[in-house]
């Protein structure tokens, strides 16, 4: 038996309300956005996903309500069990939808939040 056959993954939970990653990824490639399952039929070259995790996991649902109607992103996968939110748009809709989350989550519910990063 080798080593990667005992690997094992453990998520953990941190009490806590916190952003915890909060990234853009401008201008993906066809493959990113086909092996996240996201609409093919989007224009790559005027793109953005942008990829947001949260705690306690069930607020990205909030989260991805304030994207939805902060700007012209659009939800390809939220879990309300991992914390995780993923948009697509066009870079400056994902700029704005991550901009208006964290304002919302910073200053009405005091959550701790994490830089805005892209690529």
């Amino acid at each position: 038996m080798e080593l990667r056959d005992k690997m094992r993954v453990i998520q953990e939970f941190v009490p806590g309300q916190q952003i915890t990653l909060c990234h853009i990824i401008a201008n993906p490639g066809e493959t990113l956005y086909t092996k996240l399952g996201l609409d093919p039929q989007t224009d790559y070259t005027k793109s953005a996903i942008g990829v947001l995790t949260v705690i306690p996991y069930e607020s990205a649902v909030i989260a991805a309500d304030i994207a939805m109607k902060a700007s012209g992103a659009e939800i390809g996968f939220v879990d309300r069990f991992t914390g995780t939110l993923i948009i697509t748009g066009t870079v400056s809709s994902v700029e704005a939808a991550f901009f208006a989350i964290r304002e919302y989550f910073i200053n009405k519910l005091n959550y701790i939040c994490c830089e805005l990063t892209k690529t």
